[in-house]
């Protein structure tokens, strides 16, 4: 049911949806339909539509005028490619998310709020101007009492409450295109909003970016390729987060790299190898990974900030995906369609040559190019697109790779455009395959399981023994249990209760019947036989329509 206030802010959104020429995406609706015709007979419609710039275009522009959560929204769903037009992804994916700043008088009341004490009571300095101002929160420089320089992000004031009606209404949006839009289907609008509800509601408690964060700078610590920035955790709350304040140059900014005498080609190498070993390493990846949010230090080490998105894959996809890319590199199609099989990436039935024969089509003309001039990104996407033909479902981990190694690879070919990402990734991902298998990936689970297998290894000979001794004497049993086997244990039992229904309501039927005609000519009482034969007849009809009702 839509309250007046979601009707409200629903014909908000049909006017801005007018005024971008996007009248048929309103008229594509099952509601608005019928009066598609009275447009088309409207010089204006014509005369306007000529002016207007291309569609894509259009549907940018709308969801910035449509707000912060629009914009956000725009932004993930261009990384959706799987889902998505080319032209509508590529416009998408322009979205800025340059949101004007709330007063920072009201950062400072909320972050009162927070801390249950003034500002001067826990910082020694905080400035009002905010430093950015993005669609979830906006950060501003202050120093702590001991003097170390740090950044507070604190959150949008109400933005929940913001959100959760703006997602009320997407849902609403969504319901109708997955029911009257012809292209509905395909791309699944409801999928697409639950995984950006999900995404968006992560980000709106800053105790979890924190700890993100703080995974993060432990898995690179000390290292050369990516700095963390440390998390104040004495100072954070769930919408306020203070961490060490960085200083670097925007990634996207390569003639200030270049004059710090910044090697590209080296930045860009770097980059892939930083995404690959948080993925095969650490299985912890920052997936939100935009020009953004990577800043430089003059030493050329990236700085890594905003940690809202992270993702994580299982140990058997990590070793798919990497047993997949092998397969790639070396074009071995079928041991491609093998592991998507056998991951269940796949459904079990599908038949490997078939899948093999769509996985070469879509490749080979890719292949056919210098390496250098192959996106790897739109490579894997390519390869969701076939599995989908064989109905592939692409799990949200998955698709968080893929907008991420997106991201990495634009950002390495916007610093060096020569950037071949193919030859980088290839003995990363060979070096890795290595160590999970061979005597050394032996020795590793072997010390890692150690304790807990002499913890038990006394325990050993004697429940060996008692195996044997029920064995020897008859008492040993196997127990299977599983939901199909306690499903059909369930049917069975209710099979059986229906049958004992059924012969029960029979045999009162026919007793009735017999008693009302029979009675008196078997020397019973009309009257006692008419009322017994009437009640065993309803009584026994009412069981057989029963168990026929409930099938």
């Amino acid at each position: 049911m839509i309250r007046p206030a979601d009707g409200l802010r629903l014909m908000y959104i049909n006017w801005v949806l007018l005024r971008h020429g996007l009248d048929e995406v309103i008229l594509a609706t099952h509601l608005f339909r019928p009066l598609r015709f009275m447009l088309y007979l409207s010089p204006l419609y014509w005369l306007r539509r000529n002016k207007l710039p291309a569609y894509p275009v259009r549907m940018r522009h709308a969801l910035e005028d449509l707000g912060p959560i629009f914009v956000k929204f725009g932004q993930i769903l261009s990384t959706r490619r799987d889902l998505l037009p080319k032209d509508i992804a590529d416009e998408l994916a322009l979205l800025q998310d340059k949101v004007p700043p709330f007063p920072g008088t009201k950062a400072r009341q909320l972050i009162e709020n927070a801390y249950g004490h003034s500002i001067e009571e826990v910082l020694d300095e905080f400035d009002e101007v905010p430093l950015a101002s993005a669609s979830i929160a906006q950060v501003h420089s202050a120093r702590l009492k001991n003097g170390r320089q740090i950044v507070v992000k604190v959150l949008r004031p109400d933005i929940e409450n913001i959100i959760r009606r703006d997602m009320a209404l997407l849902y609403i949006i969504a319901g109708l295109a997955d029911r009257y839009w012809k292209d509905g289907r395909r791309l699944r609008p409801l999928e697409v909003i639950r995984d950006y509800e999900k995404t968006i509601l992560d980000e709106l408690d800053l105790q979890r970016e924190a700890a993100n964060a703080a995974q993060l700078r432990r898995n690179w610590e000390g290292s050369d390729l990516l700095f963390v920035p440390e998390i104040f955790w004495d100072y954070t709350r769930k919408n306020v987060l203070v961490m060490e304040r960085i200083t670097g140059t925007p990634v996207g900014d390569v003639a200030a790299l270049k004059a710090q005498g910044i090697s590209m080609k080296q930045l860009g190498e770097q980059g892939v190898e930083i995404f690959f070993t948080q993925v095969f390493r650490d299985n912890f990846f920052h997936a939100d990974m935009h020009p953004g949010n990577i800043f430089v230090e003059p030493s050329g080490r990236y700085i890594a900030v905003d940690f809202g998105i992270v993702g994580s894959l299982t140990s058997e996809d990590q070793r798919y995906l990497a047993e997949n890319l092998l397969a790639f590199f070396n074009r071995d199609y079928h041991r491609v369609a093998e592991l998507h099989v056998e991951s269940e990436w796949v459904p079990k039935e599908t038949r490997v040559d078939e899948f093999e024969s769509a996985i070469r089509t879509v490749c080979e003309p890719i292949f056919n190019k210098p390496l250098s001039e192959i996106s790897f990104g739109h490579f894997l996407l390519n390869l969701f697109l076939t599995a989908r033909r064989f109905n592939m479902v692409v799990q949200p981990q998955l698709v968080l790779l893929q907008k991420t190694l997106l991201y990495i690879e634009g950002l390495g070919r916007q610093l060096y455009p020569e950037l071949d990402l193919w030859t980088t990734a290839k003995p990363f991902i060979e070096r890795w395959m290595k160590e999970q298998v061979g005597p050394k990936a032996f020795s590793r689970k072997l010390r890692k399981n150690l304790p807990k297998m002499t913890e038990h290894a006394a325990d050993i000979p004697i429940l060996a023994h008692k195996v044997l001794m029920d064995a020897a004497e008859g008492r040993l049993e196997l127990k299977l249990r599983s939901d199909q086997i306690d499903q059909l244990q369930r049917q069975m039992q209710r099979n059986h209760r229906n049958t004992a229904s059924v012969i029960s309501g029979g045999a009162m039927l026919i007793s009735g019947s017999m008693l009302l005609t029979l009675g008196p000519s078997i020397l019973l009482p009309a009257t006692l036989s008419t009322t017994t034969g009437a009640f065993l007849g309803l009584t026994g009809g009412y069981i057989l329509l029963r168990n026929w009702f409930r099938g």
